[in-house]
């Protein structure tokens, strides 16, 4: 072991003292700023552990001594937003969906409320442009499951659909396949019968008789006797090419054997009645609105 004095003359500097098989370790303090500057740190970390809420507890947290949440921010910052909105929004909030669509200023108003809202909270499966997704229905066409009237869309954003709502919208399709209501080759027969009636390609030798039958006395009861679907029940339009899983015979035959039941979330307690208003107004103005 070295002296600790010992002085380095590659380096010009003293070591420690401490050698490793013949590796000498120099004595170099660190910089007065960087040791000055990580004690202010721990200076800090303990300010803010007293200022502000920090260390966790059985029931909660402690409050710090300004007493700051997240929430009571948001709250002020939210307060100070409708100071700054004056009576337009009191305005928009006594006016009915019509009234909102037929005044350009509560129009502009509320669809800059809503598209803000939409970013939030229907994004994340609809799409930041609202297109959907394998699932999720596209909101820009003109194809509704459950309606697209302002006062059928303010329903479904309110209640949901298959929500638990007691007032959601229900409807589901059936698991032929899966509950033994069909056979497999029917099924492969009737999604071929469904393909073609989007004018879609179908299978050397099908039997359009024989999948009509199996429809008629299968599908008529939801999807009615043309294919074009019912929005009391959620039944969609088989005809439109518009497909909200996808229209390949593989997928066709999955929901046939399976059946689909998708979940749109009720809103109605999630977000106050003027924001499912201004919500209900955007979507509408997507484009697919009626």
């Amino acid at each position: 072991m070295a002296d600790h004095n010992d002085f380095d003359s590659v380096s010009g500097r003293h070591t420690t003292g401490h050698e490793w098989d013949g590796i000498k370790e120099l004595n170099t303090p660190l910089p007065r700023w960087w040791v000055l500057t990580f004690y202010a740190t721990i200076v800090w970390a303990v300010g803010y552990w007293v200022v502000y809420p920090t260390w966790p507890l059985v029931s909660g947290y402690t409050a710090g001594v300004l007493h700051y949440t997240n929430r009571a921010a948001v709250t002020k910052d939210l307060a100070e937003l409708a100071v700054i909105r004056g009576d337009s929004m009191k305005v928009l909030a006594g006016a009915s969906l019509a009234e909102i669509e037929k005044d350009p200023k509560l129009l502009a108003l509320s669809r800059a409320l809503g598209k803000t809202v939409f970013a939030d909270n229907c994004a994340p499966c609809h799409g930041t442009g609202a297109a959907g997704a394998k699932g999720y229905p596209n909101l820009n066409d003109d194809d509704w499951l459950w309606g697209g009237t302002l006062a059928q869309i303010s329903q479904t954003i309110q209640f949901g659909a298959r929500s638990g709502d007691p007032k959601a919208h229900e409807g589901q399709m059936l698991a032929f396949g899966r509950d033994g209501m069909l056979k497999p080759e029917q099924i492969v027969t009737v999604a071929s019968y469904v393909r073609s009636l989007s004018g879609l390609s179908t299978e050397p030798g099908f039997n359009a008789a024989a999948g009509k039958k199996i429809f008629d006395e299968n599908c008529v009861a939801c999807h009615g006797k043309d294919g074009k679907g019912n929005q009391e029940v959620g039944a969609p339009n088989l005809t439109d090419q518009i497909w909200l899983y996808g229209s390949d015979e593989a997928t066709i035959v999955e929901t046939i054997t399976n059946g689909r039941a998708g979940v749109m979330p009720a809103w109605i307690g999630r977000l106050d009645p003027l924001t499912i208003k201004a919500l209900t107004v955007y979507v509408h103005s997507l484009g697919g609105g009626k």
